[in-house]
């Protein structure tokens, strides 16, 4: 890891200036130190502060330079004249110093300029990008002040070797799988200007009628409005540009204009959330895209597996017709095999694999028999209800005078305990190895809350050690609690059996739904892809390349089964590296996917930090939710969604948490 110069991040300050080897103090912070495989940097700057790698640095060009991505990107609002004109007025004396026309004024002038940045502008843009600079100009002034008296630019001034590379990031939009730009999307809704709302959404995320109902929304996790009063609904206010788009039937709102069709083809197996992403935006970019879908119908997880009460099919489709808007061609009831992922190598540019992870996996209790009657994995499961609920195949299910009792503690976990309600299950029960508070992070409190109301028993701290089946049908479950035991060495409590807590339940209907495989039988033995040890596909996790040229891999089946906003995430990736190598021959990230990567790893949310200058305590809205008693007896979609006047109130409380950081190369 290379050494750090200077820094002055957050709380910390290191100067390492005249030390010895010895000497030298390590950050507690990620920086990027290497830019790029083979690129390493000299210098990070950002809304908390400045790091600097490299004695050969130039730090008046630095603070220059970051002061002109200010202006570049455009993104204060223009409600304040601090953040609107000062900025400008800050970048024009930087630049005067670093040409070597500047006064000793100056320096003055600028601290008073950022200083009331800092103090009075409304945007938190206009609050942060002061900040490395009156860093630089504490403690390198003499080098600000050398310039200014020998009246010579500065040592970098026309040297274009040194390539300043920027990106706007938000607390929300990092914690965000997808980087999506919630504070614009947010922005349009508080503007009335639906179209700029779902352009924004869309530049990262084509699902924006799913991800704004069904997403875990880590963004709001994130949001620096919870270290003042409560996060924005950032989820709910989503849903909005794309529910005008369809419920008045306005036409497609793409990001940017499709290009012309080429001649270049890709095939996408699997039609979920990632094989519509990447189809989605590799159409966008004038690619050929064949999805092949195992299933009678589009949309992989989320049609099959996610309840009609949460996701109505409606809505999904809408998402599904905007891939097919750009040209994408879909194949169902496909079962891609080995032989055809063979000719596949040869008739198209390249594969993405998006296949998902439908195996379900056992609990491990004793005597446990998928072959007993009763025995009823979570995903055969939500398929069978889902498959006649939204699109009339098969039987409904009907669990009338059962004990339904699921094994688990995520999304597909919820989905089936909630959908068991529905179909007049006598009792409802989920175990679950953690606690309450874990649940919740797994799924979201809303999830839990309305199961919890609907009648589901939740028993915390137990798992199934013994399943007990008579003539070949589950009758009874013995049940071991459990308890989290300090740890004597003073690491993590352990979870350890409690004794004599142990109890028998009576089961009809047993759901396991602690995890899904995938199933890679579609990859051709020779080709010897590499998978990980929990057999996914294994991919670097930042370009989604596998092993094999041409052939790519993103969500469940390349990182197990995760939430729907990270399958997106990867997938948009993986089409825009995909784009790149069949265009140009080459697999890399563009600029502004490694510094994704490096602000995901530097943190961008800091839950400690005190917000003040805003009004605290404007309280969150809270949609209309469908009564406890009518949504046990149906599948109609639980939540309402906002009224357009709350909309418009949440919209406004969001504070536009913008930053800018700068690398160095």
């Amino acid at each position: 890891m290379a050494n750090i110069l200077f820094s002055l991040w957050q709380d910390e300050l290191i100067d390492n200036r005249e030390k010895s080897a010895e000497e030298l103090i390590k950050s507690k912070f990620h920086f990027p130190f290497e830019y790029d495989t083979d690129t390493k940097s000299k210098a990070f700057i950002g809304w908390n502060g400045v790091a600097i790698f490299d004695e050969s640095v130039d730090v008046v060009k630095l603070a220059m330079e970051y002061a002109k991505t200010y202006q570049e990107y455009s993104e204060a609002c223009g409600r304040c004249a601090p953040g609107r004109w000062g900025g400008r007025i800050v970048y024009d004396i930087l630049y005067k110093i670093a040409k070597g026309e500047g006064r000793a004024s100056d320096l003055l002038h600028l601290k008073e300029i950022c200083a009331s940045m800092k103090e009075t502008s409304k945007c938190e843009i206009g609050k942060t990008v002061p900040n490395p600079i009156l860093t630089l100009l504490e403690h390198f002034e003499g080098e600000f002040t050398a310039l200014i008296e020998g009246q010579k630019p500065s040592r970098y001034f026309t040297n274009d070797d040194i390539t300043y590379i920027s990106k706007i990031t938000a607390p929300c939009m990092d914690a965000c799988p997808a980087h999506v730009d919630i504070p614009a999307y947010i922005e349009g809704v508080r503007d009335l200007r639906f179209d700029d709302s779902l352009k924004a959404t869309r530049q990262t995320m084509p699902l924006a009628h799913t991800c704004g109902r069904v997403c875990p929304h880590p963004c709001e996790n994130a949001c620096r409005r919870t270290n003042l009063d409560e996060p924005i609904a950032i989820m709910e206010l989503k849903r909005i540009g794309a529910d005008y788009e369809t419920d008045r039937d306005l036409g497609w709102f793409h990001p940017v204009t499709p290009k012309p069709k080429t001649d270049k083809k890709v095939a996408v197996i699997g039609a979920g959330p990632a094989g519509l992403t990447g189809a989605y935006y590799l159409a966008v970019d004038g690619i050929h895209c064949d999805v092949y879908e195992e299933l009678p119908v589009l949309g992989g997880e989320v049609a099959v597996g996610v309840p009609e009460y949460r996701m109505p099919i409606g809505k999904y489709n809408k998402d599904i017709e905007l891939a097919k808007s750009v040209g994408v061609n879909f194949i169902t009831d496909t079962r891609v095999t080995a032989d055809m992922m063979r000719e596949f190598e040869s008739s198209y540019d390249a594969v993405l694999v998006a296949t998902g992870a439908r195996l379900s996996k056992k609990i491990r209790a004793k005597n446990e028999n998928p072959k007993d009657e009763g025995y009823w994995p979570a995903i055969p499961f939500l398929d069978e209800i889902n498959l006649f609920e939204k699109y009339g195949i098969g039987a409904p299910v009907d669990l009338t005078g059962k004990t339904v009792v699921c094994v688990g503690g995520g999304f597909t976990s919820m989905d089936v305990v909630r959908c068991s309600i529905r179909a007049n299950a006598k009792k409802v029960v989920m175990l679950y190895r953690r606690d309450e508070k874990t649940i919740i992070n797994n799924t979201s409190y809303e999830e839990y809350h309305e199961a919890v109301e609907e009648g589901v028993e939740f028993i915390f701290y137990s798992a199934i050690d013994e399943i007990i089946s008579e003539d070949g049908k589950i009758k009874k479950l013995i049940i071991d609690m459990y308890e989290l035991t300090p740890d004597p060495a003073g690491g993590k409590p352990q979870l350890l059996k409690a004794e004599g807590k142990s109890f028998e339940m009576e089961c009809d209907i047993l759901v396991p739904a602690v995890s899904q495989d995938a199933d890679l039988s579609l990859l051709p033995p020779e080709w010897e892809i590499a998978k990980t040890s929990w057999n996914t596909i294994l991919t670097d996790g930042k370009t989604y390349q596998t092993n094999k040229e041409k052939i790519f891999a993103a969500g469940d089946c390349e990182y197990g089964p995760m939430t729907i906003v990270n399958a997106v995430g990867q997938a948009k990736r993986a089409a825009s590296v995909m784009s790149r190598y069949i265009f140009e021959g080459k697999v890399y990230r563009s600029d502004d996917e490694i510094m994704e990567d490096h602000l995901k790893a530097l943190k961008v949310y800091d839950k400690k930090e005190r917000v003040g200058g805003w009004i605290k305590g404007l309280a969150r809205e809270h949609s209309e939710k469908l009564g406890v008693l009518e949504r046990k007896t149906n599948n109609l979609e639980v939540n309402y969604g906002f009224t357009m006047e709350q909309a418009i109130d949440e919209a406004n409380r969001c504070m536009r948490c913008y930053y800018i950081a700068m690398a160095a190369v």
